[in-house]
């Protein structure tokens, strides 16, 4: 039987490269899913650092010219087999020449632009691979199901791929001037408008993508739900209100096999749950010692390992900081960011250096060692779409404070003095009070609770975060959009709850009354974009020999569906 194709686009992927938390998921999620027989595969641009890293392993498969306003710019289509995985990667010394991934805001619209056509190119002869799901991820990638639609599926092309778009964190959305990528992009006033890519008379790639794919998700239940409110939906909540019926969540998880106390080199002593008390406690006093804090085994140490942004609810601690640490208690912080707050937490830690440490700068296996020695994790964010922070403290035995949101909600579970249930502490809203007593009271069990301490920990350890649980929800969902089941999932695991509607494809309501002429305009903007038009062709018809589901069965029917279609996706527009 023929496994379900799927085609992972990420601008960052572990081990290649890494900025945030999608690389960890770009790099852990497509291994599970490949696990359960689905053939995916990854693909990203090849920047510099790659390409000088990889460069004796990278196979050359083919180059082309990507049409890009009024130039036409080189792409190269390489790959790479590894862990199981086959990546491509497409090449570009001028975009992705650098060491920098993301780079000057302006110049990254031209450069995911070009990214997103190149993806689209390669689709099905050119590496021989006919995706039945392009799995999209965060603005970089907003823009391919509007594409694919514009350029592809109208004119007959790739006619049964189907999009998923993940929504990683909806503050970056990829916000352009729409005259630029009407250029950049070739598309015309049937999707550069209100109803379709637009936001406020600005291109959004985010929106794009959430309007134009049959699915969208997010990486926790929680931050699916948030989003739909005016707080945390940064603008878009109305239209994802919109599209509730295509929404959903998946929790992200975490590469277990990493990080395991049991066997991590980076830590210096090892445990599980049988000598976790023994363990954490060499593990403590090593990184008092590291890290010139006074030695003292019956003090809890707090730490806090984070971007210093806004959004990790550094105001609530910075307000509280000197009362807490009044509780004869101390803090390590590892990380980098906003001056403001690096500057204020240096300040705090000259004037107590007896109680609190700070690093300013990131370091994996200082990071490690930390959670290894922690007692408490600090993570009081204003949002957290999912968060790994969290789940990597409670598998090593560090029993996480957070603020109830997104991922954090899904995750941690308070403490129940009751029953004794729960796997850390929580408070509900953005209050630096509440975020100073849920500290003590945490304070108060670890120092006179030692059993109900004990088991926390021992439930924190045991917590269950690996991605077999969300590779089973996302072959659930995989299988929802194509509408056949051509996997086998592990049929204990849960499957999200949603609805999918595969064919719906928003357009404008004057695209619905003049189908004709928008899809003559289509076919006439991709005879002008020359190689797109050319080259997708002729993968469109070899990968139709190899498989007859590619695409419809003929012309006329091609050009009734897309009218139907885009007639079905007005009546169910809801910006």
């Amino acid at each position: 039987m023929t496994p379900l194709r799927v085609l992972f686009v990420s601008s960052e992927v572990v081990p290649f490269v890494k900025v945030g938390g999608l690389a960890d998921v770009a790099g852990s999620l497509p291994q599970a899913l490949a696990a359960r027989g689905i053939d995916i595969r990854v693909i990203m641009p090849l920047y510099r650092p790659v390409k000088t890293q990889y460069k004796d392993k990278l196979k050359f498969v083919r180059w082309s010219q990507v049409k890009l306003g009024w130039r036409s710019m080189y792409s190269g289509l390489l790959t790479l087999h590894q862990n199981g995985i086959t990546y491509y990667f497409i090449d570009n010394d001028y975009y992705f020449g650098s060491d920098q991934i993301y780079q000057d805001y302006s110049f990254d619209v031209e450069r995911f632009c070009f990214f997103q056509r190149a993806v689209l190119e390669a689709c099905g002869q050119p590496m021989d691979f006919e995706p039945d799901i392009i799995h999209c991820n965060d603005w970089e990638t907003g823009l391919i199901p509007c594409l694919l639609q514009a350029h592809y599926q109208s004119n007959g092309y790739h006619c049964q791929t189907k999009t998923l778009y993940t929504i990683h964190n909806l503050k970056f959305q990829g916000v352009f001037g729409s005259d630029r990528i009407a250029d950049l992009c070739d598309l015309s006033s049937d999707y550069l408008n209100d109803f379709g890519v637009l936001k406020d008379g600005a291109a959004n790639f985010m929106k794009a993508g959430i309007v134009y794919s049959q699915h969208v998700n997010t990486v926790s239940p929680t931050y699916a739900s948030e989003i739909m409110n005016d707080f945390y939906g940064e603008g878009l909540d109305a239209i994802l209100r919109g599209f509730s019926y295509k929404v959903s969540g998946i929790l992200n998880g975490l590469d277990t096999r990493s990080y395991d106390p049991a066997s991590d080199p980076a830590i210096p002593s090892h445990y599980d749950s049988s000598n976790v008390v023994a363990g954490k406690a060499a593990c403590k006093a090593s990184l008092q010692q590291e890290l010139g804090l006074p030695s003292a085994a019956d003090k809890p140490l707090f730490a806090l390992i984070s971007r210093l942004t806004e959004q990790k609810g550094l105001d609530l601690l910075l307000f509280i900081l000197d009362e807490l640490l009044d509780d004869d208690i101390q803090l390590v912080v590892l990380g980098n960011g906003e001056s403001r707050y690096e500057d204020a937490l240096k300040a705090v830690a000259a004037r107590r250096p007896d109680r609190m440490a700070v690093q300013i700068r990131f370091d994996e296996k200082l990071a490690r060692r930390i959670y290894a020695g922690a007692d408490f994790f600090l993570m009081p964010s204003v949002f957290e779409p999912c968060g790994l922070s969290q789940m990597i403290a409670m598998r090593y035995g560090a029993l996480p404070i957070v603020r109830e949101t997104g991922g954090l909600k899904d995750t941690v579970h308070p403490y129940n003095q009751y029953t004794g249930t729960g796997n850390g502490f929580s408070f509900a809203n953005i209050n630096a009070h509440e975020l100073l007593f849920t500290s003590k009271y945490a304070v108060d069990v670890y120092r006179r609770h030692d059993e109900a301490w004990t088991a926390l920990v021992k439930s924190a350890l045991s917590s269950d975060f690996s991605w077999d649980q969300s590779a089973a929800q996302y072959l659930a969902l995989y299988q929802g959009l194509t509408g056949v089941s051509r996997t086998e999932a592990n049929p204990g695991a849960p499957a999200p709850d949603l609805q999918v509607k595969p064919e719906l494809r928003p357009a404008n309501s004057s695209a619905v009354s003049k189908a004709g002429a928008a899809r003559k305009t289509t076919k006439t903007s991709a005879r002008r974009s020359g190689k797109a038009g050319h080259k997708t062709k002729s993968a469109g018809s070899k990968a139709a020999t190899r498989r007859k589901t590619t695409q419809e069965a003929a012309p006329s029917k091609r050009k009734a569906s897309s009218g139907r279609a885009q007639t079905e996706s007005n009546k169910s527009d809801k910006e």
